[in-house]
């Protein structure tokens, strides 16, 4: 597993980690031993970063993740966690210092520490970029101790922009992935001016790019990918990166071909997010050891040759970015 540098931060992550939003809810039911064995498998792999946030699951997921590193000892790995969204609805005044302390101090619980390493705002609305006193507030944590760094989670590439330009931002999550490419356009090269650390999350695509998925694929009641398939629960875009199903699924089959060696779809999708060197981390989710342990290998994967890179270039332009691109 390579390593890359967390921005300005110095610290090295793997460059793959482990997205932990799956193990802690919205994404069908997990069994509790399955997501241990999950982490475990993770950090057995060489990640070193791991993902989630306060509401997943209503603390479940930090809690696990604290469970499996107390077990293991030794380094921990860099944890980062989002705050915002316990807001019963959101609003640029929800993000109070006080309420940003009281979320931040429930995560130290759940997650067994006294200083997190990096929290970040959980896609706050747009509005909230042009408040610099929010940032002042995290700035005040910061100085306090609660936190080690702090960073974004972000919706729209507008809002990654505005967001780095404030000094105390160390990092941008962004969803990106072979259906979701905008970034690529201005923000990466933005981020890499100021030294930002980019996150890139959804990089399966809600595991359309998994490639396993069929027209009848039957989702869970509990899964966001049959209760948020049009945007009911939460921003559409996070699920199925915004692409309609069924033109995924076609976009999917284009796709197919182009995959060389043993590698599977996944592993393949995850490996031409590492092509981008801005990028510092992908974090796909894993329910189970079995798909934590195959999105580890990704990382081992040869460069993919310009000429597919080229190829799916045209794929994404042609098939889906007239769904997702400006909107984005």
């Amino acid at each position: 597993m390579r390593a890359r540098i967390f921005g300005r931060t110095g610290r090295e992550v793997s460059e793959i980690g482990f997205g932990a939003w799956a193990i802690g809810a919205s994404w069908g039911e997990v069994d509790e031993s399955d997501a241990i064995a999950a982490l475990h498998a993770a950090l057995d792999s060489g990640m070193t970063f791991i993902d989630t946030a306060d509401v997943y699951g209503d603390g479940r997921s930090e809690r696990l993740i604290a469970r499996v590193v107390k077990e293991r000892g030794g380094t921990p790995p860099f944890i980062a966690s989002k705050a915002g969204r316990r807001l019963p609805q959101q609003s640029v005044e929800g993000y109070s210092y006080d309420n940003l302390r009281g979320w931040i101090e429930r995560s130290l619980q759940n997650l067994g520490v006294e200083t997190l390493d990096l929290v970040q705002l959980h896609c706050p609305p747009t509005d909230l970029y042009y408040h610099p006193e929010v940032f002042g507030a995290l700035d005040r944590l910061v100085a306090e101790g609660k936190i080690r760094n702090y960073g974004v989670s972000v919706e729209r590439v507008e809002e990654a922009l505005k967001a780095i330009e404030y000094p105390g931002v160390v990092s941008v999550q962004i969803i990106f992935n072979i259906f979701r490419q905008r970034p690529i356009e201005t923000f990466f090269e933005a981020a890499k001016r100021k030294n930002v650390a980019i996150i890139a999350r959804v990089p399966l695509a809600s595991g359309l790019l998994s490639g396993k998925f069929r027209k009848d694929t039957a989702f869970e009641d509990t899964d966001h990918r049959k209760f948020n398939r049009n945007g009911e629960a939460f921003d559409v875009g996070e699920t199925f990166s915004g692409v309609p199903y069924e033109v995924g699924l076609a976009a999917v089959e284009r796709i197919r071909p182009l995959i060389g060696g043993d590698a599977t779809m996944a592993q393949f999708a995850l490996r031409w997010i590492l092509m981008f060197d801005a990028v510092t981390v992908a974090i796909p989710g894993a329910k189970n050891a079995a798909q934590a342990q195959s999105n580890a290998q990704a990382a081992a994967l040869p460069a993919i040759p310009q000429a597919v890179m080229d190829e799916l270039k045209r794929i994404y332009d042609a098939d889906i970015k007239p769904h997702v691109h400006q909107r984005w």
